[in-house]
């Protein structure tokens, strides 16, 4: 099957992502005590963000080595949330580490045997990096299998809007419609994987 255009670009930017990251083994036991501060919104499940409204994401599971970037994004100023930027700055390299580690420790995001529903048309260009079940397919991709709805669809109108930079997840959110939005975030989240981490 001949690959479109938008596709190739989104495989190629994902090879070149994949070479600029780096990741580094965390102490899960040290992140626990790190994710007190963090599960005051992250560890309830459903618990909204004030504005704009959405669900705080889901991070029970997710790949260590993306948590590890997006912090490094936050703390960048190149996603955007005021709560985040803040306590992302605070954070060394050795405390993202470990705190991914914890979060990914607390549950295995592992896809299911099938897919749940239909993927929308639009799936084609998101399983490069994402697989056609929402689980990344390298260690520095999000798993976005089981994540909120409303969360997934936040993140790509932030990348539509500029408001989240990224060379791959750019230029491809800004050819999504409204329409195109929401079936993508309402059939990922349907998949098996992330879940609300809780302190043990």
């Amino acid at each position: 099957m001949r690959l479109d255009r938008l596709t190739r670009m989104m495989v190629a930017g994902c090879v070149f992502a994949l070479s600029a990251m780096t990741a580094t083994a965390g102490d899960a036991e040290r992140g626990r005590s790190l994710a007190y501060t963090c599960m005051g919104c992250h560890g309830i499940e459903n618990y909204k963000n004030a504005y704009p409204k959405y669900s705080v994401p889901k991070l029970g599971g997710q790949n260590p080595a993306y948590v590890v970037a997006a912090l490094g994004e936050y703390r960048a100023g190149n996603r955007w949330h005021p709560t985040m930027q803040g306590l992302a700055s605070t954070l060394s390299d050795e405390d993202r580490a470990d705190l991914a580690a914890w979060f990914a420790s607390v549950a295995e995001a592992k896809p299911g045997a099938k897919l749940v529903g239909t993927p929308p048309a639009k799936a084609e260009a998101c399983t490069a990096c994402h697989g056609q079940n929402g689980a990344g397919t390298m260690d520095e991709y999000p798993d976005i299998g089981g994540q909120h709805a409303d969360y997934l669809a936040q993140a790509l109108n932030d990348y539509r809007l500029g408001k989240r930079k990224n060379a791959i997840m750019a230029p491809f959110a800004q050819q999504l419609t409204r329409e195109d939005i929401a079936a993508l975030a309402a059939y990922f989240s349907k998949q098996p994987g992330l879940v609300t981490p809780e302190l043990r």
